[in-house]
């Protein structure tokens, strides 16, 4: 009989790296993976013991049913820019319809991505959305585990290798936040660190911070990752008010917002560990270095080399 997981967000990056941990790992698991659109989870069919849905799971009646018989709930839902309606309604609002469905449906098991740099005094809608929706699910008597990460980096990041395309054609990077300090994570890392939440009961109730062993500069991510594919450039730190002049342009042009004000904000808080809450060893687990991390993907991408791993286990399956 196999265990039945629903992951929200499971088409995003860290649900596409958490699927690929599961099937390699060989596990008696039914991962379930709502989606507004079908096209979104293409990357997953491959995937054994993975249902791809097509659902809103805004919605509580759809969540309800999606919990129906499920073991476990996944939540990977997350936005990095829109306005206070648009963070209060992922960050805070979908929690409470979560907490809801769950409760209407006898399920408690929830393990929630939060973020590093919450708090009540955090100086960005983000991170104060954030914290609101820990504190909503705290409140609603679940078995519960929070995970703060840093910023997630992996093959398919879109932090790391955006720098490194803009190195690619310009010949200067000018660079807001220069300074800030962040300790990244490799995605597969927090991939087993979910894993091993759902397996391990004695981590209901406790938050963990998620980072890597180093801790960087923008500046010294940038400057990584331009090198790593051929074309670092050097880099200019950006003034403030020319930062905030440029990001309410990125906000403004058509296509996909590459910063906004608010990411600035966000900024202003460090993304490293505060060691108010226990991290990865706790759980057995050594976080990669970037290097380290970087030696070991392939080009493929997570999800096929862990699908690889799968059928040789099964024998060609």
């Amino acid at each position: 009989m196999f265990r039945r997981i629903v992951v929200l967000g499971g088409t995003g990056f860290v649900g596409r790296a958490f699927a690929a941990r599961c099937a390699g790992a060989g596990l008696q698991w039914q991962l379930v993976v709502p989606t507004r659109r079908l096209a979104h989870g293409d990357g997953l069919r491959p995937m054994p013991r993975l249902e791809l849905l097509e659902a809103d799971v805004h919605d509580p009646g759809t969540l309800e049913r999606l919990f129906a018989g499920a073991e476990a709930v996944v939540n990977l839902v997350a936005i990095l820019h829109g306005n206070a309606a648009q963070f209060e309604a992922v960050h805070v609002e979908l929690p409470r319809r979560i907490a809801a469905a769950m409760r209407a449906t006898g399920l408690r098991r929830l393990v929630h991505v939060s973020a590093l740099g919450v708090g009540d005094d955090a100086p960005s809608m983000y991170l104060r959305s954030k914290t609101a929706g820990e504190a909503v699910l705290r409140s609603a008597g679940l078995d519960l585990t929070i995970l703060r990460p840093s910023t997630i980096f992996g093959i398919e990041d879109r932090f790391l290798n955006l720098f490194a395309q803009l190195q690619s054609v310009v010949p200067v990077m000018a660079l807001p936040g220069a300074e800030v300090t962040f300790e990244p994570v490799w995605v597969r890392d927090v991939a087993s660190v979910l894993l091993r939440c759902l397996e391990d009961r004695a981590t209901i109730g406790k938050t963990y911070e998620l980072t890597g062993p180093q801790v960087f500069t923008l500046a010294e991510l940038v400057r990584k990752a331009g090198a790593r594919r051929g074309h670092a450039r050097p880099i200019v730190p950006m003034p403030a008010a020319l930062a905030r002049a440029q990001a309410w342009l990125f906000e403004h042009l058509p296509g996909p917002t590459l910063l906004s004000r608010d990411n600035l904000r966000s900024m202003e808080r460090p993304s490293v560990a505060t060691g108010t809450c226990p991290g990865m060893a706790e759980l057995g687990l050594t976080p990669s270095s970037i290097d380290a991390a970087w030696a070991q993907e392939d080009p493929a991408g997570a999800a096929a080399v862990e699908l690889q791993n799968w059928r040789r286990l099964h024998g060609g399956r």
